[in-house]
């Protein structure tokens, strides 16, 4: 694999721009040196990704593509398995247990310890970008501080039909099936347009554009074409062994009810797994194909050469395995997301296992792009791995639901502490199902030592208004999406 030096791969992206403090300093010459930023949220996307062989029928030919002219992180978690806190991580650079927004509310501007923090579009505005955003990036769209145009939430999660299709409880967002009848309904449609018009907007400014795609979150609606691609009868679901929550410790179980999900034995009795699962594979090929809009509208600009892509999942999403639905868990399937990084100068089509996390984006960005440094950030700039992805690595990607529940990922270990004490440990190289805990094996204490290390020393309590945990173990009321 081809390397750049440090010296080399900032005179790509303009390196110039290092020695400026703020955006007044800024000259419209440096400026035009620096990359454009296109930032691309998917919303409950998991590893059912062509490039992460999460399921053996994805079909994301342009995410795979995008994967084969960058850096495809294996090992990249979410630091909260749900919408508001995973989202908040990652914009803020704060670890929820910094910041104390475990769940789904307060929202961001509305959190004690956030809503004066300088967020990451925000800081590449003041530091002379030309902001914008579309779709779902923060958990309810835009911010006014971190936007200078913001485009909507152009439908959010709709539409959705005038009786449910496939689950016909519960939460009006729990269902899925073949619907509506065509794409240009679909708000991803909308979002993909309006990214594509930015793009092909002249632009005197370095921009970072944001877009954020809806699906494949609830509902796992898509029109009927892209089901046809994922014949129900062939589809595979995923293994579901009951046995494999004998060794889990009861709160985890607590934990992990989420109470808007539909639990699996109903999804057995229904005989809706497969359709389910045909469904999110259905989203997920529907949403890589707008995805694909914007890439080849870049692609077509006079920005193709001087833009870092980066695509990201906010957490991954559970479709029976441990018998759960939905994400609210710290283990694997809901834990892990895909992390795409593509940039001038770098090395095409690496792959890189070491163990990071979506809050790295903030420093990285920062640091690929010429930018001073920003203080106060939990994450490290994933540069060094972005130009050797082999590099010594030693912190595990660390994942956190409530307040002393925490999940720490090495490339082999996956090392699960519950607020009560409890315990699970998982090695990936045996067991990449994580179907046996190993925790309460004695010849693992040392394993568990040297991981365990890295866990918060402290964590925030909950912020006051606190909504959404959904689970035995708490006492708010939910707010299930």
């Amino acid at each position: 694999m081809s390397t750049l030096s440090r010296r080399s791969f900032m005179g790509t992206l303009g390196a110039s721009a290092l020695a400026l403090g703020g955006a007044s300093a800024v000259s419209r010459a440096d400026k035009r040196q620096r990359p454009n930023v296109l930032f691309i949220a998917i919303d409950d996307l998991n590893d059912w990704v062509g490039f992460l062989g999460g399921h053996p029928q994805a079909l994301t030919p342009n995410l795979d593509r995008l994967a084969e002219r960058g850096v495809v992180f294996e090992n990249a978690a979410c630091q909260a398995p749900i919408c508001t806190p995973s989202r908040a991580s990652l914009l803020s650079g704060k670890y929820p247990s910094t910041s104390g927004l475990y769940f789904l509310s307060p929202g961001y501007r509305q959190a004690e310890t956030l809503k004066d923090t300088v967020t990451l579009p925000q800081y590449f505005r003041q530091q002379g970008y030309r902001t914008y955003g579309v779709g779902k990036i923060f958990h309810a769209g835009g911010d006014d501080a971190s936007f200078d145009l913001y485009g909507g939430h152009l439908g959010g999660f709709g539409p959705t039909p005038e009786q449910k299709i496939s689950y016909l409880k519960g939460h009006p967002l729990w269902d899925w099936g073949a619907f509506p009848d065509v794409d240009e309904k679909m708000p991803d449609y909308k979002v993909a347009e309006w990214a594509v018009e930015k793009l092909r907007e002249p632009q005197d400014d370095p921009v970072f554009l944001a877009v954020g795609f809806w699906r494949p979150h609830v509902p796992m609606f898509a029109p009927q074409k892209w089901f046809d691609m994922h014949p129900l009868e062939q589809v595979i679901v995923p293994p579901d062994p009951k046995e494999d929550l004998d060794d889990i410790p009861q709160y985890a179980r607590d934990l992990t009810y989420g109470g808007a999900a539909p639990r699996h034995e109903e999804v057995l009795e229904m005989g809706e797994f497969r359709h389910a699962v045909q469904s999110y594979l259905a989203c997920v090929t529907f949403v890589d194909h707008y995805v694909g809009k914007v890439l080849k509208a870049l692609e077509e600009s006079p920005h193709a050469d001087n833009t870092i892509i980066v695509a990201w999942g906010d957490h991954g999403f559970h479709l029976g395995e441990k018998f759960r639905w939905a994400k609210r868990s710290l283990w694997e399937e809901s834990a892990r997301c895909p992390l795409v990084i593509s940039a001038p100068g770098l090395s095409r089509g690496s792959r890189c296992a070491r163990p990071v996390g979506m809050i790295d984006l903030y420093p990285t960005l920062v640091d690929l792009c010429g930018l001073p440094a920003k203080d106060g950030l939990d994450g490290q700039s994933l540069r060094p791995l972005l130009e050797e992805p082999t590099t010594a690595w030693e912190r595990p990607a660390l994942t956190t639901f409530g307040p002393g529940n925490h999940s720490l990922r090495t490339e082999r270990w996956r090392y699960i502490r519950y607020a009560d004490g409890s315990e699970e440990l998982y090695d990936h190289y045996a067991d990449p199902y994580e179907w046996h805990n190993l925790a309460g094996d004695a010849r693992y204490a040392g394993t568990i030592e040297e991981i365990k290390r890295w866990l918060p020393r402290h964590d925030h309590p909950l912020l006051e208004g606190s909504k959404g945990a959904d689970s035995p173990i708490y006492d708010e009321n939910p707010v299930p999406f």
